[in-house]
């Protein structure tokens, strides 16, 4: 089967549709990551929260809540990864029975495609988990990373090197943080791209979905109506 024979195993309206999810995944990426001055992201705000972490963390004697929060965040990264990596495996054991899938498909109603349709789709679902596995990944080292910087703080505040390493520390949490929001979205793409299975119109579906989740917990949920309000006595 020549490239011009495959590519024609899949009508324009797929076509659409991958382009579709994979524009949705990139651009909410960028809008999360680069709000408007007008409407901030959740995820921009957590950052500045992360940042006034690290700088009571100097003053805050012991410091034991500081290392159990680093030791949790990088607890959830290994899960994730952990769970990321068994989605992966079956998705390559899937790709080694694809004339059995295409069978139940078939049984299903769902399609009577040929295998190779059957491979192109979970290497799409295998790409996204394969992103969002790397990302967890460098997530946790980040955190590691993060652990470090903050036992270097040191207990006096008014030692020259307790804010600029508490910064350092911050900064160094912060990064972590967006590669692991950024595994999670990956994730969230993965799930969408299953629906593919089902059709183009499925896919469509499936990724107007998801944007939308994601838009809303970002720019119109709950959570964020209370991070933009301040608290009380605190001015504007």
């Amino acid at each position: 089967m020549t490239w011009i024979e495959r590519a024609l195993v899949f009508s324009p309206l797929d076509y659409a549709a991958i382009v579709l999810l994979f524009c949705a995944w990139q651009w909410i990426g960028w809008r999360i990551d680069n709000p408007s001055p007008r409407k901030n992201s959740v995820t921009m705000m957590m950052d500045d929260f992360r940042r006034n972490w690290m700088h009571e963390m100097v003053t805050r004697q012991p410091r034991m809540f500081d290392a159990q929060m680093v030791g949790t965040m990088r607890q959830g990264s290994t899960f994730f990864a952990s769970t990321t990596m068994i989605a992966i495996g079956g998705g390559l054991a899937l790709l080694g029975n694809t004339e059995r899938l295409a069978g139940v498909a078939q049984d299903l109603a769902i399609g009577s495609a040929p295998a190779l349709v059957w491979e192109i789709k979970i290497l799409i679902v295998l790409a996204f988990l394969s992103n969002a596995f790397l990302k967890y990944v460098w997530a946790h080292r980040l955190f590691g990373y993060c652990g470090v910087l903050m036992a270097a703080v040191p207990n006096d505040p008014e030692d020259p090197q307790a804010y600029p390493r508490a910064a350092q520390a911050a900064e160094i949490c912060v990064t972590a943080a967006r590669s692991f929001n950024r595994a999670l979205r990956a994730t969230y793409f993965a799930l969408a791209s299953v629906t593919w299975i089902l059709g183009p119109v499925a896919l469509i579906i499936g990724t107007t979905v998801t944007f939308g989740v994601l838009y809303r917990r970002e720019f119109a949920s709950h959570s964020r109506s209370i991070l933009m309000d301040l608290p009380p006595n605190t001015g504007s």
